[in-house]
């Protein structure tokens, strides 16, 4: 299990954090794509236990729900509390992303992100991230993407 860029994987005492950052990131998209976004309705405290979750800050500022999943890691979740915006924890977190997908021997990261959150369509790209499709799911509207490891 890949560590270190300043970040470590989430404990037990951690879960309250975890979901208030998370409230914190996705709460202007509510208004925004009309629903709640998934990451704020996720099971918090499983995703820790599973050891699925990795935190950056102290206090916490940032995190990434990431599964190992068959041929890749899916990066489910990326959040950084809007009080620290501009400080470089995003790119970080996508950093440790990237070495946690070696460590583990997969050369492929996949994630998706809501249609309307257009910041995000600006960001994945400079971090090596490339359309692979757009789907509509129920209420969501999500732009797939991932990453070849060289």
């Amino acid at each position: 299990m890949a560590e270190g860029f300043g970040v470590r994987v989430a404990v037990g005492a951690d879960v309250a954090v975890v979901k208030a950052v998370i409230d914190a990131a996705f709460q202007p998209y509510v208004e925004r794509i009309g629903i709640v976004p998934v990451p704020m309705e996720a099971d918090h405290a499983a995703n820790v236990a599973a050891g699925r979750v990795f935190v950056t800050g102290e206090p916490v500022l940032g995190l990434v729900v990431v599964e190992e999943r068959p041929g890749h890691l899916y990066l489910d979740t990326i959040a950084v509390h809007p009080d620290a915006h501009g400080q470089g924890i995003g790119g970080r977190l996508l950093r440790f992303v990237d070495a946690h997908a070696r460590a583990l021997g997969l050369d492929e990261i996949r994630l998706y992100t809501n249609a309307m959150m257009w910041e995000n369509q600006k960001i994945y790209p400079r971090y090596g991230y490339e359309v692979t499709e757009r789907r509509v799911n129920g209420p969501y509207d999500r732009i797939n993407y991932r990453k070849r490891l060289a």
